[in-house]
């Protein structure tokens, strides 16, 4: 007990109160007893202060030239901007025009009401008429990556996304159903579209969309309702919603308006012509 109560008593050892002491004595301090010292410390603050108000000076002529560049690199930006929203727009107008002449070109070769239904059936031009409304969405689950996006984090390795196969299934379903005319997202499909994945996005005809994707499909609504979810492809949906959280609905409208394709271009097919026999 006399040794526990020794080490309470003297927590530090009597070595350091010693030293401790003598210092004091001494009048010892931190400070540079010599003149030598007492210059080289002087030095050391004057160059440190230096260097600091150098620093400081180059910052501020700096700042005006990076501010500059900045600013050039926004105009840039901008300028480029402008730009290629002009050139889209002429892309636009020329398609536009290549499908007026098309169908131009259709109702002179084979009559106007055969005209327009192949044009229909090709998706090169507007559509309307009863149909389904579908609408398909990622998780929510999957929608909790940075901020409000769910494209920001997350890849298609998170089974609560819709994946660029499930929309394939989806349309070819809606297809098999009977629809005679089909678009996702206000993009509207044809026999040339292509339904793939580039990264985290899905692209219809080279162009991303961004969930929730609403496909809306031209037909007999009822019938088309029905035989896609009774169908393979429907029940592949109903799968997801049930296994991994994805968010369907559908219903039936009883007028929906389908833009034109783009473009309808064939640069391989050519017609095939009977030759008469003599």
């Amino acid at each position: 007990m006399s040794l526990l109560t020794n080490v309470m008593d003297h927590s530090l050892d009597d070595g350091y109160a010693e030293a401790a002491a003598r210092k004091k004595a001494a009048g010892a301090s931190g400070m540079p007893k010599t003149l030598r010292a007492k210059l080289g410390l002087a030095a050391g603050l004057v160059l440190a202060a230096l260097v600091v108000t150098v620093g400081a000076a180059q910052a501020r002529v700096a700042a005006p030239v990076v501010a500059k560049e900045r600013q050039e690199l926004i105009d840039r930006i901008d300028k480029e901007t402008k730009s290629a929203d002009k050139l889209e727009g002429s892309v636009d107008g020329l398609r536009d025009d290549v499908s007026a002449r098309q169908r131009a070109a259709l109702r002179t070769s084979g009559g106007s009401e055969q005209a327009d239904l192949v044009s229909m059936l090709s998706g090169a031009t507007a559509v309307h008429g009863p149909g389904v409304r579908l609408v398909v969405n990622d998780a929510k689950e999957a929608s909790t990556g940075g901020g409000d996006n769910p494209r920001e984090t997350a890849d298609f390795s998170d089974t609560g996304r819709v994946r660029d196969r499930d929309m394939q299934r989806v349309v070819n379903g809606l297809w098999a159903a009977g629809a005679e005319a089909v678009s996702i997202n206000g993009q509207r499909l044809t026999a040339l579209s292509a339904i793939r994945a580039a990264g985290n996005a899905i692209l219809v005809d080279n162009k991303p969309l961004v969930p929730p994707y609403t496909v809306l499909a031209v037909g007999d609504g009822q019938r088309l309702s029905s035989g896609f979810q009774n169908g393979a492809d429907g029940l592949y949906l109903h799968a997801l919603e049930s296994t991994y959280g994805i968010r369907a609905t559908i219903a039936v409208e009883s007028d929906l308006r389908l833009p034109a394709a783009p473009s309808v271009i064939v640069r391989t097919a050519q017609p095939r012509t009977e030759k008469g026999t003599s």
